[in-house]
Parts: C-alpha cells; sequence; structure tokens
C-alpha cells in the first residue's frame, strides 16, 4: 500500500507495494483499455439468460446471491453494468483467473442474456458484518474533502442502490447504467475491489480510472470500513 500522511502529504512507499504498483502498472500498460462514457444501455432475454446461468451459480448462487463473501452478488444489479463487466473479462480489460475462462466463449447474445437474468433478480442480503463503522457513513455519504476523497454517493446513490441521474438535466452526464449498485454487497469482495484500485490493478475501463483516483486517497483502514458500510445497506 501508499499511504499518505495527512499534515505533510509525504508518502511512505514499503518495498513490497513498489512491486505491487510496478506489476499493475505494467498490467495497465498492456490490457485493453473500454471506455464506458458513451457505453448505451443494453437489453437481454431474462429467460435466455437463466437457462445459460448454471454454471454461474456455483459461485454466484442460484438467485444470485453469492456463495462467499468474496464473490460478489450479482442479483438487481444494473444490466448494462453487468453487461460491461463480463466483456471486460472477454477481453482482459478486467484480469480474474476465474472469470477470464469462464467469459472467453461467451457470445455477446450471452453475456446480454446473462446480465439480462440477474438484474432481473430481488437483490439479496449481504453476509453480516463485525461492526458498522461511522468513518464509511461518512466516507460513504460526505468524503474527506481534506484527503482529496469524493463522496461515494455521487455515483452509487445516496442509499448505495445505484446512481440518480438528473433527467431534467441538458448538461453532459455519464454512462450511469455502467455504474454499479453497491448496497449489500459483501464486505470482503468490496474491499478486494477498493485495494485493486488502489493498487492500481484493476485499471481496464473507464470507471475503473476514476475509482482508482478515488482509491488512491484512502488508507487501509478507511477502505475496511468503507466495505463494512455498504455490506451493511
Amino acid at each position: 500500500m501508499i499511504f499518505a500522511s495527512r499534515r505533510s502529504g509525504a508518502l511512505a512507499v514499503p518495498p513490497l507495494a513498489c512491486a505491487v504498483l510496478a506489476t499493475g502498472m505494467a498490467l495497465a500498460a498492456s490490457a485493453p483499455f473500454d471506455d464506458l462514457r458513451r457505453q448505451p444501455p443494453v437489453h437481454g432475454d431474462a429467460a435466455a439468460g437463466a437457462a445459460k446461468a448454471v454454471v454461474c451459480a456455483a459461485c454466484h448462487g442460484s438467485r444470485g446471491t453469492a456463495v462467499a463473501p468474496t464473490f460478489p452478488n450479482l442479483a438487481g444489479q444494473s444490466e448494462t453494468y453487468l453487461y460491461v463487466q463480463l466483456r471486460a473479462f472477454q477481453d482482459g480489460a478486467r484480469d480474474n483467473a476465474v472469470m477470464k475462462p469462464l467469459a472467453a466463449n461467451l457470445t455477446d447474445r450471452d453475456m446480454h442474456d446473462l446480465a439480462a437474468h440477474f438484474a432481473s433478480l430481488p437483490p439479496g442480503a449481504a453476509r453480516p458484518v463485525a461492526q458498522k463503522s461511522p468513518r464509511g457513513d461518512t466516507l460513504f455519504h460526505d468524503g474527506d474533502p481534506a484527503a482529496g476523497v469524493p463522496p461515494c454517493q455521487g455515483c452509487h446513490g445516496p442509499d448505495g442502490r445505484g446512481p440518480r441521474p438528473d433527467l431534467a438535466s441538458t448538461a453532459p452526464q455519464p454512462a450511469w447504467s455502467t455504474f454499479p449498485a453497491l448496497a449489500g454487497q459483501n464486505a470482503p469482495y468490496v474491499l478486494e475491489q477498493l485495494k485493486a484500485y488502489h493498487d492500481g490493478t484493476r485499471v481496464g475501463t473507464s470507471n475503473d480510472r476514476v475509482m482508482q483516483g478515488v482509491a488512491h486517497n484512502l488508507s487501509e483502514a478507511d477502505m475496511a470500513a468503507l466495505a463494512g458500510y455498504v455490506s451493511s445497506l
């Protein structure tokens, strides 16, 4: 990890962190980049996706609720978000030793249908966390301006259930459907992703680059507090 002193701004970089960061930079340089800023919403066949999701159930459960807290819950996520994650696993923009071979042989229609299936399922509950941190609540709703951390609710919604686009605005807006809901997500999985953003090992999409900037200024304790908080929503 890279730790920044909030008083001095100095960086303390342990040797192991240097190796991790160098590996992350190498991966970022070689992996494909997926620009999601103009990604239109996608629509698949949920019934067809249900028939294709048998293999997925081994980790993500038959109803989209993960069988272990290190795996993400998929039920109720945005259809477009799920689709672009499958696409990222397939083309290498998101690196994962388990998901990459599973996504390798999916057609574009398969990915649409699988995304539609899991998006159609009612969200399940996260596995309980040991402690709900007030710090996580503060970071999620208010951020930490002094540390350069914006509030998570700006992109993930005030209740963690997804963003709230301003339909009345004529200003350019992000592709909101590519942002995940965080409420009820498993804390160990969320923490693992925050660390990947922090270390620069998950940077394959335009959304990942935004999250890299956010997570860079989070301490390990802050990441754990946020992971615990969103799982409790």
